[in-house]
């Protein structure tokens, strides 16, 4: 089996579907007979909208992470391999408005053209003008055969608006071309797994995956066998999703809708769920080396009322820091977020590295930011960056304080972390004295 027309008997000898095909790609045992194991980095970008609340989010010190507080405190499991970084400034400045620069030049760390989109009371803008990082490194990954993978990179979204403007996209592809995030489940698992028309076309398909994971079982080691009962777990977990959504009696008719799970605010934590369980699958079946994450978007006015909170998100981040009462939901909110981080790394650290060695965890950063450091002054200094896990070789488990530098050094950090060695990356004034100190 070791080889490209034995791999294709064996597929060939099973009379296996289409549908299985992206699941067995990444068993070791189909791998080319010279192929020499390698690590296998990933790098996640999350972003949650509105800023923090900086006495309950930053550490009071720089050093050794003993303890978070409370917007970070889902952490804990988790504080050996996190990296708080404060003192890291968004230094880009030019068209546009706190918010639309925020989000448009946080993972580019570019100006925004000149363009005709309102924002605040500054001047309008465009987008970005420039390739943001999370490109950058896919292109460098996808250009090497030893790292290319099925899509390079995968975008995932919840809540985030159909509108597309400079409020609503973090990712680029390079200048003037914004990356659409997917925020529907059901569409992210039909461009993972192939394209389906309605729920029963998704339950067909699941059918004849339950069956091919059961003949190729029978054919290859312990090792497989423990990626394909991953993958089949992953199976149930969908046809559970979909017998609970089609058994619900509300008493009349049901109307017959799109296919997918319905996108409302109230099911955020529902989709959340679902699309972190996406991405770690296809972390696990090595679709994808490079991710982004984006929860709403800039001026995100979510209502977390399964926090009992019913304001919405960027009416509350405006309040003062007198506020009590709105500074204890901010923060609320923010520590929901930091949950969805927690069962990412949960997940990703439960999960094997397939073919090789530890958990996906210690091949993975997961970098979880903000287009601002605060929300009622918009400033974009302090911006948080949060990093988890072990995929770019940093030093975990500390918080670092830095004076004010510009995060165009962190994002050459995070490249470099990744073996590509850019002297710059978005605007050169702000990348001379080169990578973060302290990081390694």
């Amino acid at each position: 089996m070791a080889n490209r027309n034995t791999r294709r008997q064996f597929i060939r000898d099973l009379g296996l579907s289409a549908a299985a095909l992206p699941f067995l790609t990444n068993l070791p045992c189909l791998a080319a007979p010279d192929a020499k194991p390698r690590r296998k980095q990933r790098l996640i970008v999350i972003f949650s909208p509105d800023g923090i609340v900086p006495t309950t989010f930053w550490p009071d010190a720089e050093g050794p992470i003993n303890a978070f507080k409370e917007s970070l405190s889902p952490l804990t499991p988790f504080k050996d391999k996190t990296l708080i970084l404060k003192g890291v400034c968004d230094k880009i400045r030019g068209d546009g408005d706190g918010h639309m620069r925020g989000i448009g030049c946080l993972l580019t760390g570019i100006e925004l053209f000149p363009g005709n989109v309102q924002g605040g009371s500054d001047t309008p803008a465009g987008w970005s003008s420039g390739i943001s990082i999370d490109q950058e490194i896919k292109n460098y990954l996808q250009a090497s055969p030893a790292t290319r993978t099925r899509f390079g990179s995968l975008e995932f979204g919840v809540m985030v608006p159909e509108r597309a403007d400079t409020w609503t996209r973090m990712s680029y592809a390079g200048a003037n071309k914004p990356v659409s995030p997917i925020d529907d489940p059901y569409q992210m698992f039909g461009k993972l797994y192939g394209n389906l028309k309605d729920r029963e076309s998704l339950k067909s398909v699941l059918d004849d995956l339950k069956q091919d994971f059961a003949r190729v079982r029978t054919r290859v080691g312990a090792q497989d066998r423990q990626i394909l009962d991953e993958h089949a777990t992953f199976v149930r977990e969908m046809e559970q999703e979909l017998k609970s959504s089609n058994q619900k009696d509300v008493g009349h008719p049901v109307p017959v809708l799109e296919p997918g799970v319905h996108r409302d605010n109230d099911k955020m934590p529902q989709l959340s769920k679902m699309q972190i369980d996406l991405m770690v699958n296809s972390f696990a079946a090595d679709f994808a080396r490079v991710a982004t994450f984006q929860y709403t978007n800039s001026v995100g006015q979510a209502r977390f009322r399964w926090l009992d909170i019913q304001e919405g998100q960027h009416d509350l981040s405006h309040e003062p820091d007198n506020n009590t009462v709105a500074q204890e939901k901010l923060t609320r909110i923010n520590k929901w977020y930091c949950e969805q981080i927690a069962y990412l790394a949960k997940r990703l650290a439960e999960t094997p590295e397939p073919g090789g060695y530890g958990n996906l965890l210690d091949n993975t950063l997961i970098v979880w930011t903000n287009e601002l450091g605060q929300g009622n002054s918009h400033t974009l200094d302090n911006i948080p960056f949060a990093l988890i896990g072990g995929g770019a070789g940093f030093k975990m488990g500390r918080s670092l304080q830095y004076n004010n530098v510009p995060h165009n050094r962190l994002l050459l950090s995070i490249a470099h972390g990744f073996g590509h060695r850019v002297t710059r990356f978005g605007n050169p004034d702000y990348c001379g004295d080169g990578p973060l100190p302290k990081l390694t």
